[in-house]
Formats: C-alpha cells, sequence, structure tokens
C-alpha cells in the first residue's frame, strides 16, 4: 500500500519554479563562487517529484566546460541517454560539516532528469549522482528525497493491473572518504522500465579480474581497480523472473589468488573468479540489499572485451 509519509513527502516538498536567462561564460578556469551563484537556497529536508521536474521551467544553461567535464560520462549517458546533455542549475544545500550539494537538471530532447553534485568543504569537485530519472510508464510516479542526514531516499510507487499500489525505495549516503555514494538500504519494487546504472563503470580496470560479467542487461557483477593491489571495488546487480532482486557496491578483499571477499556486517559475499566468469556466494547474510526471498548467489560469464587495433 502507498505509505502516508511517503505521500506527504510527495506534497510537501514540492520545488517551485523559476525563470532565469543567466548564463555562465564557457571558460578554461572553474569558478565556484560564480557557479554557485546560479542555484538558489535549500533547506533539507527536501524533496523533488518526477512531475515537478517535468514541469520546472527554469531556463539558465550551465555552459561552463570546466564544470561539464566534471561528469563521468557514464552518469550523463544514464541519465537522459546522451553525453550532450544541457544542464540547468536549481538548488544548492549546504551540509554541516563543509560540503555543498548542487541540484541540477539535465536535459536531452524530451528527456529530463536531475542530478546532484557535490563540491568538498575546499570547493573542490567531489561526486555526482543521478538523483532523479523519470521513467515512461504511466503508471508509476517517483520522488527524491534529500533528508536531514543528508541521505538520499529514491522512492517510487507504481499502481499495479490489480488496482493495488506498490512503493519501493532505495536509501544511499555519502561516503566521505571514498568521495562516492554507497547503497545502505533497498525496499526494492518492479522497476524493469527503468534504466539500471552502473556506477564504477568509467573506474580502472587494469587490474586482474577486472572487468564485466554479465547475464543480461539487468544481472552483472562489476569489477573494478581497488585502493590497492589486495583489493577490488565491486557492484553487483540482480533481478530475477521471479521478481527477486537486489544491489550492492563496495570493496572486496583478496584472500586467496582467485578469491575475495566483500565484508560489511552482517553481509559476506565471496567471489570466485574463473579465466571467464566469477561466482558469488553469500555467506552471510545480506538481507538489506536484496528482497528477503532470494540471495545473491549466482555464476556470471565475463564480458569479452574488444582489443585495441594495432
Amino acid at each position: 500500500m502507498l505509505r502516508p509519509g511517503f505521500l506527504l513527502l510527495m506534497i510537501g516538498f514540492m520545488a517551485c519554479n523559476g525563470n532565469s536567462e543567466v548564463e555562465i561564460e564557457n571558460e578554461t578556469e572553474f569558478n565556484f563562487e560564480r557557479f554557485s551563484n546560479l542555484f538558489k537556497e535549500q533547506t533539507v529536508p527536501f524533496g523533488l517529484p518526477d512531475t515537478t521536474l517535468l514541469n520546472n521551467k527554469d531556463t539558465a544553461t550551465l555552459s561552463n566546460l570546466v564544470f561539464k567535464s566534471y561528469i563521468p560520462d557514464s552518469i550523463k549517458t544514464a541519465l537522459v541517454g546522451d553525453k550532450n546533455a544541457r544542464f540547468i542549475p536549481l538548488y544548492k544545500m549546504q551540509h554541516p560539516q563543509g560540503e555543498t550539494y548542487f541540484l541540477t537538471k539535465v536535459i536531452s530532447g524530451k528527456k529530463k532528469a536531475a542530478m546532484l553534485t557535490i563540491f568538498d568543504k575546499e570547493n573542490n569537485y567531489a561526486s555526482s549522482f543521478p538523483f532523479l530519472m523519470p521513467d515512461t510508464d504511466p503508471a508509476t510516479s517517483q520522488a527524491t528525497i534529500l533528508d536531514k542526514s543528508f541521505s538520499i531516499s529514491r522512492n517510487m510507487v507504481k499502481k499495479m493491473k490489480d488496482g493495488t499500489i506498490a512503493d519501493g525505495k532505495h536509501v544511499y549516503a555519502f561516503d566521505r572518504e571514498n568521495r562516492d555514494f554507497l547503497l545502505v538500504m533497498t525496499d526494492l519494487l518492479d522497476d524493469s522500465n527503468l534504466e539500471l546504472i552502473n556506477p564504477i563503470d568509467t573506474l580502472p580496470a587494469t587490474a586482474k579480474y577486472t572487468g564485466d560479467y554479465i547475464k543480461d542487461k539487468k544481472n552483472i557483477v562489476s569489477i573494478r581497480n581497488g585502493r590497492s593491489e589486495n583489493e577490488v571495488q565491486i557492484f553487483l546487480h540482480f533481478e530475477r523472473k521471479d521478481g527477486c532482486s537486489g544491489e550492492i557496491k563496495g570493496y572486496a578483499i583478496y584472500t586467496s589468488s582467485k578469491t575475495a571477499v566483500f565484508r560489511e556486517v552482517p553481509c559476506i559475499l565471496e567471489l570466485n573468479f574463473s579465466a571467464n566468469s566469477v561466482t558469488v556466494k553469500e555467506i552471510e547474510g545480506c538481507g538489506s540489499y536484496r528482497g528477503t526471498m532470494c540471495t545473491f548467489e549466482g555464476s556470471y560469464p565475463k564480458k569479452k572485451t574488444a582489443k585495441p587495433k594495432s
């Protein structure tokens, strides 16, 4: 059923529209102060429903090439499917520990989305995150909320064929040390129309066993270089025909030449590598990252990468 709290957030945190024609000139250096002044001050908690984003009439374009170069192509493509998207400033929120959170509208053709970008207390770029990505399903409604602790809750409500209402959400938190967003809780819903984002897609993959292990576009284990030689960064997402799904992201430590272990109490995953596949075993319960009636276990074939032309 539809949760009352979510409905109130959908109504209570509606963002207001505005009109602006200010542009940042293309510059060779990024001017944080000038960039920041284009965003409206906003307090938390703050929520952005998909209807508000789609109907927003702001027009100021962030044409600063240096700012655009910060944003990974994988984020741009996931948001609107186009690396040549336009960015429109919306809101800025100040974290008590110094970071500034900027919310930007991203447009390409008829596609619209919202991106969250963080600058640290020294005003240096830290990370970007797909804040809200409206889908094409008329039965669904989405809203993303930034709460007082600056956790991000991406919520979806869907009217099912039998007339019932289902809702689900993913909760993320910013990892200051690694300058990345971590999935901390999931309450899954049938979201087959949503684009799967691989948040580590553009990171280096030069170490042994790094690469993508894929069953299909909704079932993937992505492995990238870690912070040291004895670890790797992992992103695992699965969606099964019976409705079971889950997602996890973090670091795994090598415990042998072919085995790496992800450990985030109480969740423990073991990844066993071969030349052409990886097998995932759930050693301890990872219920906060998946549905209650399934596990992360399974085998994934490695995707072949194109060899560079001589």
